[in-house]
């Protein structure tokens, strides 16, 4: 007799499917094949010498901080910035090819304070296998804007105090003397040059502020850029959103501002180059609800610098604009 065989059926599993990677992951990837290939090719004096063949590449955040840096090299490094005008640096993400150009640069400067916090990660990263420097760093805390709505952390628009910001000339120089001594005396030179320029532009502020009526020293802007300013140059400063845009502005705050603008009788309003408008429009809109009248004075350059080759590309040509601006809205 033979025993039947028993064929059971085979059971098929459907094979996974593999999510697509997500972006941070790929972004993760980027910086360790990066930092593996700078490991491989050496970040020592040699290997420095070597793969660089010339001048110094710097690369810097924001462009603010990247006229700094082009004022002190001067012919000796080649300065480039990630964020391009009009660009938020609060809000900005480095993509994989900003990754590719950081890990290119002999060395990366940055403002610090927490304006680039979605850049932290990976700055420090990079700074395992290059010079990464906040050019804050050398700036007294004392002496630093703490908010109270801003998280315990400082404000970090320090560059609209003028004498702040030539203090911040001090970790650029120190940083390229490192990576290029034999051109330390004159990185040292254009440093001195320039903060004398920028003493000559505080002394013009000042008297500038002074033609507008002290009691009609009021600005108010889309986010509270300019703390640094009012403190030095005497004027009040009221933001519709606080010191970062991260969070958009609420109906709170917009009540907020418009009963100031009504009760003190401000003349003008002000948008900023690198927030949208909308939000200064509201108040605008809901003061003439109420049966006043408050015109924008115009567009101020708050975290970013105008286009390049612009009066306003530059530093000094952004702080006279924003100056002139302010004073012709409100005198």
């Amino acid at each position: 007799m033979r025993v039947p065989i028993l064929r059971f059926p085979i059971l098929r599993l459907p094979r996974p499917r593999l999510a697509p990677p997500r972006p941070f992951r790929l972004l993760a990837l980027a910086l360790a094949s990066l930092a593996l290939s700078a490991s491989c090719t050496g970040t020592g004096a040699e290997g420095e010498a070597e793969g660089r063949q010339g001048k110094l590449r710097v690369l810097t955040t924001t462009g603010i901080v990247g006229d700094l840096a082009r004022q002190v090299a001067g012919e000796h490094a080649s300065v480039e910035s990630l964020m391009s005008t009009g660009v938020d640096p609060h809000l900005y993400k480095a993509s994989e090819s900003d990754v590719r150009r950081l890990a290119g640069a002999d060395l990366i400067l940055y403002n610090g304070l927490h304006l680039e916090g979605k850049m932290s990660d990976v700055l420090v990263k990079m700074a395992r296998s290059r010079p990464v420097a906040a050019v804050s760093d050398s700036l007294p805390r004392e002496e630093l804007r703490e908010p109270p709505e801003f998280l315990g952390q400082y404000d970090p628009h320090v560059w609209f105090d003028i004498r702040m910001w030539s203090d911040c000339l001090d970790p650029v120089v120190r940083e390229l003397s490192a990576l290029d001594p034999e051109h330390a005396a004159d990185f040292q030179a254009n440093a001195e040059a320039y903060r004398q320029q920028l003493l000559d532009l505080d002394r013009w502020v000042e008297e500038r502020v002074q033609e507008i009526p002290e009691d009609q020293r009021v600005l108010v802007t889309a986010h509270d850029a300019f703390g640094y300013f009012g403190r030095r140059y005497g004027v009040e400063v009221v933001g519709l959103q606080g010191i970062s845009t991260l969070s958009e502005a609420g109906l709170r705050d917009v009540e907020r501002v418009v009963s100031l603008v009504v009760d003190r009788g401000v003349p003008a309003i002000f948008v900023e180059s690198s927030v949208p408008r909308r939000s200064i429009e509201a108040v605008q809109a809901a003061v003439r609800d109420r049966g006043h009248d408050v015109e924008v004075g115009g567009t101020l350059y708050s975290d970013s610098m105008g286009p390049e080759g612009s009066p306003e590309g530059t530093y000094v040509g952004m702080v006279r604009t924003n100056v002139e601006t302010l004073v012709g809205a409100l005198r």
